[in-house]
């Protein structure tokens, strides 16, 4: 991974959506042993082979992963991301809090990615070892794009978009409010409206798959310990508003529509060996359009992982799936 393809200036902020067959007719196909850089934040590696052009995804069944992985350099020091990988091989792979600067990461970073994958990273730019998102996938998306076109949400590397035929897929890590709720008033009254806009634009075109850790326990059954916790980052009245209001929009979370009397979690905070004693909360998430929803098969929370703070998260989908409207 020593070939530096291509980089073009890039005000600081802007949001570029990238359409795959761009880079093809400029002969830059999709190799991963190089790297095409899009500003020094926004990254895609490519394979040593060209991706098969399909019309559309030729499965009727895709997995799909969502993982915060807690930083991406000592998940991969554990091999625990590997071994992940190997075992389950993802069609497609999103991880969040990578917590890779543009500044300090380097081809060598991306040595990992198993053949078969095209790897796409959103680097924080403001702050080292913080946030950051990735998507790895098997299938050759029409476009990508980082951020949701608003400069002050995309400083953070938060959000990745991929578009496929039939569905957008989104992955995002969402601010988190703070010790003492300091960011309370910026989640609240400016990320999640901004961010459910851009969510329903994209519903306007096509189905959409929003996957990541999304900050909120959204009912009191996602969480082990409510009532202690009215005033905690991540439950507070006002962020499972918000959340609330996103699903009224249009949207479904897909674990809680297939199990909703299923008390399980999907973060464990690492003092006190919560995670033994099941006392986590469960704030990542599948979300789908409504009319998308026919198309999920599975939703689950994989906890025979170990390597991070948080499980990995699968959805099993049909990604062909065509709505009786479309």
């Amino acid at each position: 991974m020593n070939a530096e393809l291509n980089q073009q200036g890039k005000s600081e902020g802007e949001c570029e959506e990238i359409k795959i067959d761009e880079i093809e007719k400029e002969k830059k196909h999709i190799y991963l042993e190089e790297t095409q850089t899009i500003d020094k934040s926004k990254m895609i590696f490519y394979h040593p082979q060209e991706f098969p052009e399909y019309d559309k995804i030729p499965n009727d069944e895709l997995l799909i992963s969502c993982w915060n992985i807690n930083g991406l350099r000592s998940i991969l020091f554990k091999g625990d991301l590997q071994k992940y990988i190997e075992d389950r091989k993802p069609d497609i792979l999103c991880l969040n809090e990578t917590k890779c600067h543009a500044d300090s990461f380097t081809e060598t970073d991306a040595i990992w990615i198993s053949e078969g994958y095209v790897a796409f990273f959103n680097c924080a730019t403001i702050k080292k070892g913080y946030s950051g998102t990735a998507v790895l996938s098997k299938y050759r998306p029409i476009s990508v794009k980082f951020g949701i076109d608003i400069e002050k949400h995309d400083l953070e590397g938060r959000t990745i978009t991929l578009e496929f035929e039939r569905f957008y897929l989104v992955t995002c890590y969402a601010p988190n409010s703070g010790i003492n709720l300091v960011g309370l008033p910026y989640r609240t009254e400016e990320w999640d409206l901004d961010f459910k806009n851009y969510l329903n634009r994209l519903k306007k075109k096509k189905h959409v798959i929003l996957c990541g850790d999304l900050n909120c326990a959204h009912q009191e059954i996602d969480i082990h310990n409510p009532q202690t916790n009215l005033q905690t980052a991540g439950f507070t009245l006002q962020e499972r508003k918000r959340f609330d209001e996103l699903l009224e929009s249009g949207f479904v979370d897909t674990f809680r529509h297939l199990s909703p009397d299923r008390k399980k979690f999907s973060y464990f905070s690492l003092r006190f060996n919560l995670r033994e004693s099941n006392k986590g909360w469960r704030i990542d998430y599948f979300l789908v359009d409504k009319d998308g929803l026919p198309a999920v098969k599975d939703s689950l929370i994989n906890d025979k992982v170990y390597g991070s703070d948080h499980l990995p998260i699968e959805l099993i989908v049909d990604p062909n799936f065509i709505c009786v409207e479309d």
